[in-house]
């Protein structure tokens, strides 16, 4: 349950990080002991100057404007300003190194920022690490108690939530056991189970449910939105598109420390993913990106309509060809190649793969073109990023993740003057339909 009350506000926060510069070494630890004394005030500025950043311009929009060579800093956050209501779900996400955990060790208060200011409203429970907070020698039980006291709960409030926290968490059989034998799963599900149920007024939480299997998240998911009809009010940041699309009320897309965009969370996980594509409109990947061990084996992709014309729209129902392009230095042994679909929201629908399909290809020549037809394509109206890879020998070759989009346009697919409808679902599927007669008595 929301309402106009802002639980946080974020005005101008930055947070500057110095990488440390080598020093000159000695050979000796007496050569080093000697320089420390012979030039202390030398030494503690250079120490002072690693935590101080008075040469660096906190307004300006340039780092390198600055007056020094500033080639040592890294900007974590940079001029990040919003707000969050109470009982509102807010999301972050990002690529890594984004600077949506930074941001949540902000306001968790683990770290302060180098500038701006961020005001809470509430008491906070934050759930950033695994086991974040847990004493590793004591027990579960233990650290419940202990967590619900820093918390500021007394032991009769933790008393009376005990039993709910444990069964939540699944952990009832290794609650009198030290946490230091946990699993990491066994961690975060104690962990988030002391957090959510602590009845804080604002929930933090970091990628930490990705740790829990599908059943635990998706109890999390479920307790998270709990809490906010509550009233209280949750930040969470996942790498989950479809939780956070679930869960969240708005999203805040954070790109090299910066808010790029703040928006519903529809709007924000397309521009994430638009962000993050290869996507290439002429199908051409041989300068795409590519994995540290993988080769550009495939070099482009041809969409084809069933009279062999390139296109780049199909309608629901369509054949489709799709011509994938490679080149190789070596003949291709025992290889496969396969095409994943998948939304602009970065939900997966279907995978065609040669393996899978067709089973062992012949060897291949060193180049050449693989053709794969998809008589009836199940999509629904919408665009849809195409993803390409390819192996041989058991060892992946190539894969271009969203190297290149499709665009399905709306088609009476079973003849009734009605096109499936994208608000319901992603695909279709034929069905045959009847009438029988009415039931015995």
């Amino acid at each position: 349950m929301k309402s106009d009350k802002v639980a946080i506000k974020v005005e101008n926060i930055s947070k500057i990080y110095r990488i440390g510069v080598k020093e000159k070494t000695h050979d000796t630890f007496g050569g080093a002991l000697f320089d420390f004394f012979k030039s202390p005030l030398k030494n503690y500025k250079t120490y002072r100057s690693y935590y101080k950043f008075n040469d660096i311009d906190l307004n300006s929009q340039n780092s390198n404007n600055n007056n020094n060579n500033n080639s040592d800093i890294i900007w974590a956050v940079r001029d990040v300003s919003f707000d969050v209501k109470e009982g509102e779900v807010l999301g972050l996400i990002g690529r890594n190194g984004a600077g949506k955990s930074t941001l949540l060790k902000i306001l968790a208060k683990i770290t302060g920022p180098t500038n701006g200011r961020a005001e809470i409203r509430g008491k906070v429970s934050s759930l950033l690490e695994v086991g974040t907070g847990f004493h590793q020698e004591l027990s579960g039980r233990e650290n419940v108690y202990l967590n619900g006291s820093i918390l500021g709960m007394k032991k009769r409030e933790i008393e009376n939530k005990f039993d709910e926290i444990v069964d939540f968490s699944g952990v009832e059989k290794f609650i009198d056991t030290p946490v230091k034998r946990y699993s990491s799963g066994m961690k975060v599900r104690l962990a988030f189970a002391v957090a959510a149920f602590m009845e804080p007024e604002i929930l933090l939480v970091d990628e930490v449910l990705a740790v829990g299997d599908a059943s635990f998240q998706n109890k999390s998911i479920g307790k998270m939105s709990e809490v906010s009809k509550q009233g209280r009010t949750v930040i969470f940041v996942s790498h989950n598109m479809p939780a956070v699309a679930n869960l969240c009320d708005r999203v805040i897309l954070l790109e090299s420390g910066k808010v790029k965009l703040d928006a519903d969370p529809n709007t924000a996980i397309k521009e994430y993913f638009a962000g993050i594509s290869t996507f290439s409109e002429a199908g051409d990947f041989s300068k795409a990106p590519r994995l540290r061990d993988h080769s550009p084996v495939i070099q482009k992709i041809k969409f084809l309509d069933q009279k062999g014309n390139p296109i780049s729209s199909i309608q629901t129902g369509g054949a489709l060809t799709v011509h994938i392009y490679y080149k190789h230095t070596n003949t291709l042994k025992n290889s496969h190649f396969g095409l994943v679909f998948e939304t602009l929201m970065g939900v997966k629908v279907f995978w065609v793969n040669t393996k899978l399909q067709k089973g062992a290809l012949p060897d291949l020549s060193p180049s050449g073109i693989i053709e794969c037809i998809i008589p009836r394509i199940p999509l629904v109206a919408g665009t849809y990023f195409v993803s390409a890879g390819c192996g041989s020998q058991r060892k992946q070759l190539d894969f271009i993740e969203r190297g290149c989009q499709i665009l399905v346009t709306e088609a009476d697919v079973f003849g009734t003057g009605r096109s499936p409808d994208p608000k319901i679902s992603v695909v279709f599927v034929d069905a045959e339909w009847g009438v029988l007669k009415g039931m015995e008595k």
